[in-house]
């Protein structure tokens, strides 16, 4: 197994509360300098609160939360975190960024392709507006983006889910050779796991595990309710684990790429 890799100082859920500390700074035209002579503080200070590096103190947010015309929001926000003296990951926290930052994705799925490798009818099949598809598609762009450099992605795919039905025969096959394209791209790994000791792996669920520039790890866990975002030591020690069994009974890629390509031509004529 590798071995685990070094925690960095900044959290992903501060970064979160940044991000939406900076953009309520930049709506109201206030420069990093004026909120550090309003609070007493150094724009180095504020530049690190930012960018998830520092926590500030609720009478920061208190200070500055009117000062930007929150109404309230970055109070809530900052409470929603701090709430149970953990730094958790809210309701509002975006996963999408964590993905347009990220290094490297390792996802695991049993019944559905990835929504990063989704072609449009198969998304549509799931999503109910436009909107929606067309945002599930943006998504894709970090794989194709020429700078910054494109994530790498590693998916694995369970087996069954070359088999499960999805829009029509002609959405599957298309769906099928969109994977199969996909997976000849330098930086992405498409591998299928297959279940021949009788001890399927992964079955606590799909997840996505991100890797950011910093080492940091942050992992996005689907459930029967909603998504959850975490980067609790415990939860990603779990997910390591997962993986170390997923690997071990994943085909290699010239192997996957093969199964994949019998299926698409055995059952999705």
């Amino acid at each position: 197994m590798a071995s685990p890799r070094r925690r960095a100082a900044a959290s992903p859920a501060l970064a979160a509360f940044g991000r939406q500390f900076r953009r309520y700074r930049e709506r109201a035209g206030l420069s990093q300098t004026r909120v550090a002579q309003r609070t007493g503080k150094t724009a180095s200070f504020v530049s690190q609160i930012e960018s998830g590096k520092k926590r500030c103190r609720r009478e920061f947010v208190e200070i500055m939360d009117p000062e930007l015309r929150a109404g309230g929001v970055l109070l809530g926000l900052y409470d929603d975190l701090n709430g149970d003296g953990q730094m958790g990951f809210p309701t509002w926290f975006d996963w999408p960024e964590i993905e347009i930052e990220a290094d490297l994705l390792v996802t695991w799925q049993h019944t559905v392709v990835p929504g990063l490798l989704q072609i449009d009818g198969y998304a549509r099949t799931f999503l109910s507006t436009d909107e929606a598809v067309l945002a599930r598609l943006a998504r894709q762009e970090i794989l194709n983006r020429d700078v910054p450099a494109p994530t790498s992605l590693i998916a694995l795919l369970s087996e069954h889910v070359l088999h499960h039905f999805v829009g029509s025969q002609k959405i599957m096959r298309e769906q099928l050779e969109h994977v199969l394209a996909m997976s000849e791209v330098p930086h992405v790994t498409v591998q299928v796991v297959v279940n021949e000791d009788g001890m399927p792996a992964g079955n606590g669920g799909s997840f996505v595990l991100a890797s950011m520039k910093d080492r940091s790890e942050v992992a996005y866990l689907e459930t029967a309710v909603r998504g959850l975002t975490t980067d609790d030591p415990q939860d990603l020690a779990e997910i390591a684990h997962t993986l170390d069994k997923l690997r071990r009974n994943a085909l290699p890629v010239g192997m996957s790429r093969s199964l994949i390509r019998k299926v698409m031509e055995e059952k999705w004529t």
